[in-house]
Formats: C-alpha cells, structure tokens, sequence
C-alpha cells in the first residue's frame, strides 16, 4: 500500500519544483526529502522524478500520484472540519424513539428548539409501538427514548433523565354526582365503570398501583384507543376515564376534569440515554431542549 505521508511529500516536491525548497516547506532536511520520494517509488514500482537542471519534475506516474495526493490532502481536511462541527454539536444524526402524548408536549417543543440552535442536526424520529424502546437505546439502535417510568426502576446500561411528573386526572361526564367536586378521591371512583384509557404498560401500570393502594381494582366496561375516544365514550355516559395532563390538550365539550388524590396517579417521564462517560453534543443539547420544553 502506497504511503499516505511520502505521496505528500512527492506533492511538495512537484509544486515548489526542488528537493531543497520543499524540504525548507515541509521542515526537513533535502537529504530526508530524497530518502521519502526514493522509498515512494520503491513502493509504487516506477520511477516518479526526474531532474531538470537544478530542478526536478514529475514522470507521467509522479503527476498521478501528486494529483491524488492533493485530493487526499483536501479529503482530510474536509473530514477534519466535519470532525470538528460534529464535536462542537453543529452537525450529527439522532435516532430518537417517543409515545403519542410526548410528541406534541414534549418532542414538537424540543425539536423546534434544537433546530434554531444546531440547524445541522438530523432527527429520525419515530413513534415507539408498544414495546419499551429503551433496549433500542441500549444496544445502540437509538440515541434517545422518551418512555414512563418509575424513579426506582432503573433500566441497566441506561441513564434516565427525568423530564417531567405527569398526573392523571379523572375525567366525568357533565352530569356525574362528582363533577361539582373540586378533587376526588381516587377510592370513590370504586364502583364506577371504567373506560380505558391506557393499554397493558407503564402507564397502565401507575394507574392499576394507585387504584390498588386505594383498595380497589377498577371495572373497566369499555377501552379505547386514545385519551380523545375515551372522553368521547364519558361524554356518550360509558363511564368515567382516567387521563393524563398531557393528554387532555383537547377537552371534549361534554365532560368535567377534576384532580384525583389518595392517591394521586402519576406517570414520571423521562428520557433514555445510553449510559456513557461522554455524550454527543447534539444529544446533549437534544436533552437539554427536552428540559426546557417541560418548563410552562
């Protein structure tokens, strides 16, 4: 394999037209110039100067390889310059994996953020099905996932940084026997029929513990397939619903909002990174626009 280093310094040789002046270009002596060009050719099988009175020039080889010398020398350079944007957090490519609710809370915010501030960084943003998405990030097939999860369930080989705490709120019909009650208890929720509005995961989880710290488990008559149906199933007087804030953008006009407590059902969100001794730039400043998108 042809050496990287002699073919520019075949190039200095070629463009300043003498051993002795691209030694001085280069801080070599002439004598190390000559032993690189000679080593050059031995390598390359043919003869690459030739003199010219005091001079030199290049064989139909030598200007060859001069000639992919200099693209080498600007190929490095650019990679040199890419290097440098991508440490310095203006360019890089993120695989980001987030829920319904979080993309127009959180993700939309975040995004709009990062692109004012790193116009050169790519997101692959895709929604996450109904897997947890944090092994994705820990085998190295996403650079981030905004999931639910518990403060005290770590998940191994990930760092979680919490974004947010996101309450559930009981959602009733406009003529429910608690709908002029400022807060309800959870427990009084007990014999009511349900409608569903979390499907079996985290988030279903958190409901499930509070309901069973309350001393019940919730009779669920109806599920739907987002927090809009399950409002609209309370308005049409199915049951009652328990939403989270972030999905309570669009109230449906039929239904009442009230706060729950004893206990109060709480999803903690946070977004998964790999646990790593150094992080991307842009990763960084992704997480640090996520922070910010959570402060209203």
């Amino acid at each position: 394999m042809l050496d990287v280093r002699r073919m520019q310094v075949l190039r200095a040789v070629v463009t300043s037209g003498s051993v002795t002046a691209a030694a001085a270009a280069l801080g070599y002596t002439p004598s190390a110039v000559s032993q690189q060009v000679a080593a050059l050719e031995k390598q390359a099988g043919i003869v690459l100067l030739e003199r010219v009175g005091r001079g030199v020039r290049p064989t139909a080889a030598g200007r060859l390889l001069t000639e992919h010398a200099a693209v080498i020398d600007r190929q490095v350079a650019e990679a040199e310059a890419a290097l440098s944007d991508l440490r310095a957090g203006r360019t890089g490519r993120l695989v980001v994996r987030y829920f319904a609710t979080a993309g127009a809370a959180l993700m939309a915010p975040a995004l709009a953020r990062l692109r004012d501030q790193h116009p050169g960084v790519h997101v692959d943003l895709n929604l996450a099905d109904a897997g947890d998405p944090l092994p994705e990030v820990a085998q190295g097939r996403a650079d981030l996932a905004i999931v639910v999860r518990p403060h005290d369930r770590p998940h191994g080989g990930i760092r979680l940084v919490h974004l947010l705490d996101d309450p559930y709120r009981v959602v009733l019909h406009r003529g429910h026997r608690l709908a002029s009650a400022r807060i309800v208890d959870l427990a009084d929720l007990a014999d009511e029929p349900w409608v569903g509005s979390e499907w079996p995961g985290p988030c279903l989880d958190v409901i499930l513990e509070a309901c069973a710290t309350a001393g019940f488990r919730p009779k669920v008559v109806a599920q739907s397939e987002d927090y809009g149906t399950a409002q609209a199933f309370v308005a049409a007087g199915l049951g009652i619903s328990l939403v989270p804030g972030m999905g309570l953008e669009n109230r449906h006009p039929d239904v009442v909002v009230r706060r729950l407590r004893n206990p109060e059902p709480v999803r903690a969100i946070h977004a998964g990174v790999r646990e790593t001794p150094t992080t991307q730039p842009a990763l960084a400043a992704l997480l640090t626009a996520l922070q910010s998108a959570t402060v209203r």
